[in-house]
């Protein structure tokens, strides 16, 4: 197209709306391989339908908030990388999207060999837009202490390429270009799609397959395949406890513990569960002899969110659930679920259940609005907690968008096995997970801390406008 003798510029497509296509694109790619996910959407979806009608105040809450759509979008995914190229490279595509990189993780606490970023997106309006999120995590070859096996796991993963020829092409001119158009958008989603693939072919011989997975069953899920495939994605619910007395009826068997904090009042953080791995079929060659196995990674989760936490909150909740796994920790099997969820239920009755007693004790970051009444010139001096005490503002909860490494490796854990449980000194090492990344994590509480800082500037605005 022409237009004064020039080419004319197409828009670029905001990363808001590639977010989206490819979350759906995602979706659509693991129902099909995984059907029972679809169950888990079609059950999850009318658990929030049931849960909303009986609760009218919360639809109308979150449609003030803006916050209402986003529930039926919501999906996060994990995957898990090999090398430091991987990784780096991931962060790219993820930036196409508007995905960046929110919180460290040391899964290595609790015997899984790996430390994680999520990339998701950080400011309100692209949260509601799409809150897609992907845990991503990257293997720790340092903690297997067999230096044959290291050597020869690093040989595989040297010669792989999980992102294929278009979706690099994309990226750097996403990168060169600083956005994607419409049609360009298109074959991202596409091109990026297959990096997320599983693979029924494996990268390494059955031999070698079998000791990486007994070093550790996660080291073989990334070592011996193509690439990170999709392990689960996850909608969000607004009563797990439902979903989880509900899946049997669907012949879907859950974990036996919800992870997180209990079932609360008012939810707080992450409540995550899961269905057992699946075990499909897979090929092993050496380039002359094939073996037919399988391999068991891939599973459903299910999440419900609350409120994120401030710091004073995040040590009081991690005291607590430090406190009921010494008393009792849940076992793999499952075999002392109800002695757990009956003592984390106790001992979490120290952390107030009331959403003003958490934003009076500072546990929990808000969002501050002017309800619309009428301020005087002093009004617009006073600290919040007398704003909204004198009804000129109102508070409302601030959702976790993050994860909770003892969740996430509770999660792992229950798919893999209990006699696959592994015992790694914990071994955080930030520094190189960001050399790695090739840029900076995003902390976790700075993001929160900012929303509510921005939420009660706009407020003092809206108040001082309405005095004027």
């Amino acid at each position: 197209m022409m237009f004064n003798g020039g080419p004319t510029q197409l828009p670029h497509l905001d990363p808001n709306a590639i977010r989206t296509m490819f979350s759906r694109a995602m979706s659509a790619l693991y129902r099909d391989e995984v059907p029972a996910y679809g169950t888990l959407l079609d059950l999850v979806r009318k658990v929030n339908d049931a849960t909303l009608q009986a609760n009218p105040s919360d639809r109308v809450r979150l449609e003030k908030l803006g916050e209402l759509d986003r529930i039926s979008e919501e999906r996060h995914g994990a995957i898990r990388l090999g090398t430091a190229q991987e990784l780096a490279t991931m962060r790219r595509l993820f930036a196409v999207m508007g995905m960046y990189p929110v919180g460290y993780y040391d899964l290595s606490v609790a015997g899984v060999p790996v430390h994680s970023t999520a990339f998701r997106p950080l400011d309100d309006a692209a949260l509601n837009a799409n809150p897609f999120r992907v845990f991503t995590s990257l293997l720790r070859l340092d903690l297997i202490e067999d230096a044959n096996l290291r050597k020869e796991a690093q040989e595989v993963l040297a010669a792989r390429q999980i992102f294929n020829p278009g979706c690099l092409e994309k990226i750097k001119l996403a990168e060169t270009q600083g956005g994607l158009t419409a049609e360009e958008a298109e074959v991202f989603v596409a091109e990026a799609l297959e990096t997320f693939r599983w693979h029924p072919e494996a990268n390494v011989d059955y031999p070698l397959y079998e000791r990486l997975h007994a070093a550790h069953r996660l080291v073989a899920d990334v070592v011996a395949f193509k690439g990170p495939h999709i392990n689960h994605l996850t909608p969000r619910t607004l009563d797990i406890d439902s979903v989880q007395r509900l899946m049997p009826e669907q012949s879907i068997a859950p974990k036996a513990v919800i992870e997180g904090p209990p079932s609360r009042a008012v939810p707080i953080l992450l409540r995550q569960t899961s269905f057992k791995a699946l075990e499909e079929p897979v090929s092993y060659s050496d380039g002359t002899t094939t073996v037919a196995g399988s391999h068991t990674a891939r599973f459903g989760e299910i999440e419900q969110r609350g409120i994120a936490l401030t710091p004073k909150g995040q040590a009081l909740y991690d005291k607590l659930l430090s406190q009921t796994r010494e008393i009792v920790r849940p076992a793999a099997d499952g075999s002392n679920a109800a002695e757990y969820m009956k003592t984390l239920a106790l001992v979490f009755e120290e952390f107030p259940d009331d959403v003003e007693t958490i934003r009076t004790q500072g546990l929990g970051y808000f969002r501050y609005s002017a309800t619309g009444k009428a301020s005087s010139d002093a009004d617009l001096t006073l600290p919040p907690s007398e704003l909204v005490a004198r009804g000129l503002l109102r508070a409302d909860p601030i959702i976790y968008e993050d994860f909770l490494p003892v969740s996430a490796a509770g999660i792992f854990q229950s798919n893999l096995g209990d006699d696959d449980a592994h015992a790694f000194a914990a071994n955080p090492n930030r520094d190189r997970f960001e050399a790695d990344l090739g840029a900076p994590i995003v902390e976790l509480h700075q993001r929160y801390a900012e929303a509510e800082a921005a939420s009660i500037a706009r407020a003092r605005s809206v108040l001082g406008r309405a005095h004027a």
